[in-house]
């Protein structure tokens, strides 16, 4: 591979930002105000996916009856609350591992399930959206991850190929999404441990971001 024909593809929640655990903070307290029960387990499936999917999931569980859009919002609102008193906190070696892609001129993208204008502001407001030449949100295509389409975008807009790009990745599946798009997946394992067939898919798995930017660093040294 060139290096010019390289990049790398971060996903967003539970990648770069540590904000599934503050969701998943949120949807346990509306649900306990509300006694909706198992909310671990439904939200443990919507890791990953769009708003679409996730009320298509959430409404699988709890039957179409579900107040999902009253449930929706005030758990938006309490994790907006929240962030807005504390900020999202950034993954650590996010920062350390964007830099030192940029110095080595490899080109970033972002694939993010979240919706683009949610994803443009919280990377605007931790000062992390300049790193990125290419950000893509779920809200832009019909399907979710773990279709291969959000992946396949990011590609075509950086001018890259699939098989050129490392996808970064916490979830199951994004992983899966970026194996399909033929990528080379790389897991960081975030709300759930990596599985046999998270392993199977996966090129590597490492423990954090620091990991990643040591072994890319060493695969841009292999470089022409």
């Amino acid at each position: 591979m060139k290096r010019s024909n390289i990049a790398v593809i971060f996903d967003m929640d539970g990648t770069i930002f540590d904000s599934e655990r503050l969701v998943l903070e949120c949807w346990e307290s509306i649900g306990k105000r509300y006694g909706i029960p198992d909310i671990g387990e439904v939200f443990t499936r919507c890791i990953g996916t769009n708003k679409v999917r996730t009320r298509e999931i959430v409404e699988e569980y709890y039957g179409k009856t579900f107040p999902y859009e009253k449930f929706s919002a005030e758990s938006s609102a309490l994790f907006h609350e929240i962030t807005e008193k504390e900020g999202l906190p950034v993954k650590a070696g996010a920062r350390e591992i964007l830099t030192c892609l940029r110095e080595e001129n490899i080109p970033l993208g972002l694939a993010s399930s979240t919706r683009l204008a949610v994803v443009t502001q919280e990377l605007q407001d931790a000062g992390l959206y300049g790193y990125f030449g290419t950000v893509a949100g779920g809200d832009l295509l019909k399907n979710s991850k773990p279709a291969p389409d959000i992946y396949l975008l990011t590609c075509e807009r950086m001018g890259v190929l699939p098989e050129n790009a490392y996808a970064i990745e916490d979830s199951y599946n994004g992983i899966r999404s970026a194996y399909s798009a033929g990528l080379h997946p790389i897991m960081v394992p975030d709300m759930m441990p990596a599985t046999e067939e998270m392993q199977e898919l996966c090129e590597k798995v490492f423990a954090d971001l620091f990991q990643v930017r040591e072994y890319l660093a060493e695969k841009i040294k292999e470089l022409p």
